[in-house]
């Protein structure tokens, strides 16, 4: 059984938190930012010290390969990603990266051969927070986002992937497609809910991931002055949204017990303390392992809209931005985690997943599951998200082995 570097490990991730740290103890580090360039610098240079074959495809997902004692044999690919959310945590994404190049590292240690090729890789844009829409690289590699219309997606200055790409000199010459086909997919992640913890356990086996839909929805209304304008004329795009974004929470009550609903984004226009706003912008976000139930709370989110714009006299657009049915992940490497967790000593169970990751898009390609470690207090997409080293230490041994075995 291969023996990772506890100490290294922590170092390691010490040294990448630093690039993009906030004042708070977070990650501030946005895809295709300066700081993700950086950090993908540091990437490919550990990635080279190791001796891997460096690529960087067009989607500048980049990937690093340790040969097999088979050249025909398909590669085991592992890994996450390196953004993070506006003034995030130091653990999502990361980690998994971060505990992938620890395995890797853990095996030149130990001089190991595997039958398979592993390919480590840093997923493009997996949070969704300054490009839409999420899994953005992960997603165009399997096929599910058109190559070109993703270079054209543009942030809120109006700056294009490719523009980004170029600015930090990732804007590679591979084509964002699998070369061959892969054996199997694994990814580390934190939780990024309650359960692992609660229950006092270190790891996760991810049996399958939410199904999830996202919608954006915009009121228009009237502006007018705040003072003079009576209220019973009014049609007033805020007072409609507010509606809703309170009819979307109480939908969580009504479908199904594993129901999530948020809305997390809201602009309003013209933004004055003394105009009626006019219009009114916001994101829905609605998320069950049942596939039908998300189509169900769509339709509810709608009549919501529907309601609330008829009885304040205005009217809305609505868009599906995303939609992922649910993933149900491979028994083959799921089966292969719990025996490694097992074997390890890892207290342990299996779960589902109530956050998209990249695994979710993979899943359509090959053989795919997920190794969660728990996140204190289930916080996380903050900067108050933390886990345990010696959760992560645990997550990354049973990583490692079930990595061992899939090569193999």
């Amino acid at each position: 059984m291969v023996s990772i570097d506890e100490d290294r490990f922590e170092e390691t991730f010490r040294e990448y938190s630093a690039i993009g740290a906030t004042e708070a103890g977070g990650l501030h580090r946005l895809t295709l930012s300066a700081a993700d360039g950086e950090v993908r610098d540091r990437f490919v240079a550990d990635l080279e010290e190791l001796g891997l074959e460096v690529r960087i495809d067009e989607l500048g997902n980049v990937f690093g390969r340790r040969e097999g004692t088979d050249p025909d044999a398909e590669p085991v690919l592992i890994g996450s990603h390196l953004d993070s959310q506006p003034y995030g945590g130091r653990f999502d994404g990361q980690l998994g990266v971060l505990t992938a190049l620890e395995t890797l590292r853990a095996f030149e240690d130990a001089s190991l051969e595997h039958r398979r090729p592993i390919e480590i890789v840093n997923w493009t844009n997996e949070e969704g927070s300054r490009f839409k829409p999420a899994l953005m690289g992960s997603g165009t590699f399997v096929g599910e986002f058109d190559v070109e219309e993703t270079l054209a997606r543009t942030d809120a200055d109006g700056v294009t992937v490719a523009e980004a790409l170029a600015e930090i000199g990732y804007d590679g010459d591979e084509p964002c497609e699998p070369r061959e086909e892969y054996h199997a997919f694994l990814e580390l992640h934190v939780e990024q809910g309650p359960k692992l913890e609660e229950e006092g356990l270190s790891v996760g086996v991810v049996e399958g991931v939410y199904g999830m839909a996202w919608l954006e929805a915009t009121i228009h209304g009237e502006s007018d002055h705040a003072g003079p304008s009576p209220m019973h004329s009014r049609n007033d795009a805020l007072v409609a949204a507010a509606d809703v974004v309170a009819g979307v929470r109480r939908l969580s009550n009504r479908l199904a017990d594993d129901v999530v609903t948020t809305v997390g984004e809201l602009e309003v226009a013209p933004g004055s303390i003394n105009v009626i706003p006019s219009e009114a912008r916001f994101t829905i976000d609605v998320r069950s392992y049942d596939d039908d139930v998300v189509a169900d709370l769509v339709a509810h989110a709608e009549r919501e809209l529907e309601n609330a714009c008829e009885r304040e006299g205005t009217d809305y657009d609505l868009e599906e931005i995303w939609r992922i049915p649910h993933t149900e992940f491979s028994s083959m490497v799921v089966e292969t985690a719990l025996e490694a967790a097992a074997d390890v000593g890892a207290s342990h169970r299996a779960m589902v997943s109530g956050a998209g990751h990249d695994a979710s898009y993979l899943n359509g390609l090959t053989e795919t599951a997920m190794v969660f470690v728990p996140s204190v207090d289930g916080k996380t997409h903050n900067e108050a998200e933390h886990t345990e080293w010696a959760d992560a230490v645990e997550g990354a041994k049973v990583y490692a082995e079930t990595t061992e075995r899939l090569a193999e």
